[in-house]
């Protein structure tokens, strides 16, 4: 089958995601899983979860690019990606990621800062006299 593209996204990353046929090539950032993301190994399991899930570890090569937001973003929007891009590569891989919350976009971002509050919600010390 040909390329898949998707979309994966969380607070403000962005996950382009390119899956096709392969041997379980990761590439990310034209860097592998380990080289990305170094020693956070909770990190690379979830971004990995998706094709555990699904049993397609060896069988598909993917390629991602990812950009905003910090690497952990960043890692869950490349695992929300993989998750579309599987789905949109067979249809049948609905009915298993989905149980598992992995279709679902994590809509979670920072609050925004109101004026006269140190930030989003904290405020200058009350003082009743």
């Amino acid at each position: 089958m040909a390329k898949v593209y998707a979309t994966g996204r969380r607070k403000t990353a962005v996950a382009k995601v390119w899956l096709e046929n392969g041997n379980g090539q990761l590439t990310i950032n034209g860097q592998t899983l380990d080289a990305w993301l170094g020693g956070h190994e909770s990190i690379k399991k979830r971004v990995m979860q998706p094709l555990n899930v699904a049993k397609q570890e060896t069988s598909v090569n993917i390629v991602v690019k990812t950009l905003g937001g910090g690497y952990s973003a960043q890692a869950d929007a490349a695992r929300h990606g993989i998750s579309r891009a599987l789905v949109a590569f067979d249809e049948q891989f609905r009915a298993i990621l989905k149980p598992f919350g992995l279709l679902t976009r994590d809509s979670r971002s920072v609050e925004r800062k109101k004026f006269g509050k140190k930030k989003a919600r904290k405020s200058s010390q009350f003082s009743k006299r």
